[in-house]
């Protein structure tokens, strides 16, 4: 059956007015400020896409379950992390290696936590592996992991860089005054 808008083509010679439907831009936000000009329940869904995409390239689990294990319809995370997944042959999606997708992730400065904008995959790795070297040494005094870290600096969205804390007499100062906690990597530092 044609559509209306064939019919009348045919019978007027003229294209109907009717406007193209535009495309969405992008769903996942590209910038700080546009993270956190949407609402909390569109954060918190992206936080827990970004989870889900990081415990598939990890743990090399599915996308059905690590989507159930944070909650999460496994077509939204197809739909705002899709530049992170590839599909195989056989339908299943999978994490690539590294993504661009934008994270909002917490560092450590001298002056304590401070929020942070990353948009590579590989700095977001290098961010986690310094806090579980940072927790380590808060809990057993044991600092060669922290010693391990070669890179300096964590490198955020807009190229700025920013140094990482290495110096152990500024993490006991931390700790002991209560500023770290060890509860997410991508909790609020307010």
């Amino acid at each position: 059956m044609k559509s209306r808008d064939q019919r009348r083509q045919r019978k007027t010679g003229k294209k109907s007015n009717s406007r193209p439907v535009p495309k969405r831009k992008h769903l996942a936000p590209q910038t700080a400020e546009e993270h956190f000009s949407k609402s909390e329940r569109f954060q918190d869904t992206w936080e827990r896409v970004m989870h889900v995409i990081a415990k598939m390239r990890n743990d090399r689990v599915s996308l059905q379950q690590a989507s159930r294990e944070f909650g999460l319809d496994p077509r939204i995370v197809i739909r705002l992390g899709a530049s992170a997944l590839r599909k195989r042959g056989n339908g299943q999606y999978v994490a690539k290696a590294t993504d661009r997708l934008l994270r909002i992730l917490v560092i450590l400065t001298e002056q304590g936590l401070s929020e942070i904008a990353i948009r590579d995959s590989r700095q977001a790795s290098q961010l986690a592996k310094y806090w579980d070297a940072v927790q380590r040494y808060l809990e057993t005094g044991d600092s060669s992991g922290i010693r391990r870290i070669r890179r300096k600096y964590i490198t955020d969205a807009n190229g700025k860089r920013i140094p990482l804390l290495k110096n152990l007499d500024e993490l006991n100062r931390l700790g002991s005054a209560g500023v770290l906690s060890f509860e997410s990597l991508y909790a609020r530092a307010a």
